[in-house]
């Protein structure tokens, strides 16, 4: 993916945010012309500061509502490749404000579509949803990509709106053109430097480094925990993938492996574990069941399709997740080199890669 990805024009939107900086990370790498479009970093402490992106790509100050200015922004970078990551994507904040989450998850991936369509420079276009696009119905097995999509709250309803949408374009106005189309749905990620509110190993760290008990709110909730870097190089894979054989585009779950959906409860402990052998502390984690909006009990991806057509496989099992995601943390704290470390596991996560080099 290095070599056919140097010198490509991709543009990330959402490039600020957590998984945004890790993908932008990896494109810088392997030697792409970056642009992003985005609005300021979510957080004060951010993952897009510290390691100081801002100075090694190109990136618009943007609100993906914004119509006219991501067509301006389309028109002068002419990108060939599109990987649409901006979202509004806590499901807690989307009971808060689900106007702002349905404009920004929907017409945000209309804004995106609309300005591929009017333009002639994209060939490939990845639209990353979320695992939570799925009528949950809390069966143990995981979700295939044929199943209904139904989110039930507003973040994982406007995720299906913008699958459903993305189809329609692809659908209404892609036929006959040379761009390949593919949304992407990805389990819960963990990995180094999230700042993010509710989520769980932000909270888990949060809590570190005041010294104080992890609180588990839905410790026996299971999901599909992976590190970042699985779905990142997932995305890119497809991205490439499809641009060379726009056959395979279409959609794909990006998961773990069954014996790593596990709950959040063992992923807490998991990470005091880790975090207690790493910083020589005592902390731990208690379960404190607050009364909340809904949220899912159990939650899995069936990721054969990706693996049957792209060879695709997990690489890194939950423990090594966990392992690789504190070792940011800790580069963070005691105030290291993130971007050298991050840039080490990119490495390594490639050098053990063995996908279809198709």
């Amino acid at each position: 993916m290095k070599n056919f990805y140097k010198n490509k024009r991709v543009l990330v939107t959402g490039n600020t945010g957590f998984k945004g900086s890790w993908m932008c990370e990896a494109l810088i790498r392997m030697g792409a012309q970056v642009t992003g479009y985005a609005l300021e970093p979510p957080t004060v402490t951010n993952l897009y500061s510290i390691i100081e992106l801002d100075k090694r790509m190109d990136t618009v100050t943007g609100d993906i509502r914004d119509l006219d200015r991501l067509q301006r922004v389309f028109n002068e970078k002419r990108p060939e490749i599109v990987i649409h990551m901006a979202a509004q994507p806590i499901v807690r904040e989307s009971y808060k404000n689900p106007v702002y989450t349905y404009d920004v998850n929907v017409m945000g991936t209309v804004n995106v579509l609309e300005c591929i369509r009017l333009g002639d420079s994209v060939r490939s276009f990845v639209n990353v949803t979320t695992d939570k696009v799925y009528k949950n119905r809390e069966w143990d097995w995981g979700y295939r990509e044929n199943e209904e999509l139904n989110g039930f709250d507003p973040y994982s309803n406007s995720k299906s709106c913008s699958e459903l949408v993305t189809d329609s374009y692809k659908n209404s106005f892609f036929k006959d053109r040379d761009t390949a189309i593919t949304t992407m749905r990805a389990g819960n990620v963990i990995g180094g430097c999230d700042f993010a509110s509710d989520r769980i190993v932000p909270d888990c760290v949060r809590a570190a480094a005041n010294d104080e008990p992890v609180i588990v709110r839905n410790p026996y909730s299971v999901r599909p925990y992976q590190h970042v870097l699985e779905p990142v190089m997932a995305y890119l894979l497809v991205a490439k993938a499809q641009y060379v054989d726009s056959a395979v585009a279409g959609n794909y779950n990006i998961g773990p492996n069954e014996t790593d959906c596990i709950s959040t409860g063992d992923l807490a402990a998991m990470f005091c574990r880790e975090w207690n052998r790493s910083a020589k502390t005592d902390i731990s984690w208690k379960s404190e069941e607050t009364k909340g909006p809904h949220e899912a009990d159990f939650l899995k991806l069936d990721s054969s399709k990706i693996k049957r057509v792209l060879h695709w496989s997990q690489l890194w099992n939950i423990e090594t997740a966990m392992n690789r995601t504190i070792e940011v943390y800790k580069a963070y704290f005691d105030g290291g080199n993130v971007s050298e470390v991050m840039k080490r596991q990119i490495a390594e996560y490639q050098e053990d890669s063995h996908f279809d080099e198709r």
